[in-house]
């Protein structure tokens, strides 16, 4: 299921027999999350995943691939921050700046296009409010300034209250497996294909995790023939993962 010479998750990873990419509908006229997630940079095959603090992952069984995204120098971008960025960085690129928002733990909504304009979130204890501290700007370095002030303000927890719930049987690409909790976890589904034939689904997952690191193409350690792709089976009660369990009804969509 491999072309280690493929620069991209779409390049890299390949289908079983029988097996073609889904479809998925435009979001926009822009393009769509799934085609930014499928076109997500790759080191080279064989590359290392390291902590913000530049030491390197142990469980190196955890996952195929690495995403070249710079991840930061701070223990910030972890599991559900990973899924935020990705979300933040499509919107971004795409320029859908008013869809970027993600509620703070105590339920805030911090919204991107008011921080363009300026505003700041005070925080007191758990009470946080806006207030006007600079001049608008939408410069790329600024909208890294709101992804890191929302990592360390929200999380999985506020990630699954401010996601909907979503059957398995309906999984899309961007959909996200996520609990809520300290410790809880999520991870994203960045690919999925479906038989010609007999309509059964794979798809593919990635993850940040504790402490922050590079974002991570996961294995499949329950099939390593078909790793990295998952079978898609609303029978099956549990999704085992490297480095968590979830259930099916853990699946949610932005």
């Amino acid at each position: 299921m491999l072309n280690e010479t493929g620069d991209t998750i779409i390049e890299r990873f390949t289908l079983p027999e029988g097996y073609e990419r889904t479809e998925p509908e435009p979001d926009s006229e822009k393009g769509t999350f799934a085609d930014y997630l499928r076109d997500l940079p790759l080191k080279p095959h064989g590359s290392k995943v390291f902590h913000y603090d530049g030491t390197v992952k142990q469980n190196t069984r955890a996952y195929t691939a690495v995403i070249d995204m710079e991840i930061g120098k701070k223990d910030l971008q972890q599991c559900a921050d990973a899924v935020m960025r990705l979300r933040g960085e499509y919107l971004y690129k795409s320029g859908h700046f008013d869809l970027i928002r993600f509620h703070l733990t105590n339920g805030f909504l911090v919204d991107y296009s008011k921080w363009m304009q300026g505003y700041r979130v005070a925080v007191e204890g758990n009470e946080t409010e806006w207030v006007k501290k600079a001049g608008a700007s939408n410069t790329y370095e600024n909208f890294r300034k709101y992804m890191e002030f929302v990592f360390i303000y929200a999380g999985s927890l506020s990630l699954s209250q401010e996601m909907k719930s979503v059957p398995v049987k309906d999984m899309r690409i961007g959909d996200v497996f996520v609990q809520g909790g300290t410790p809880g976890h999520a991870v994203i589904v960045v690919d999925m294909a479906v038989h010609k034939e007999t309509g059964k689904k794979l798809y593919m997952l990635a993850q940040s995790y504790m402490p922050a690191q590079n974002i991570q193409v996961l294995a499949n350690q329950n099939d390593k023939g078909l790793s990295p792709w998952y079978v898609l089976d609303d029978q099956q009660e549990e999704i085992r993962t490297p480095e968590w369990t979830f259930t099916i009804h853990d699946l949610k969509r932005f």
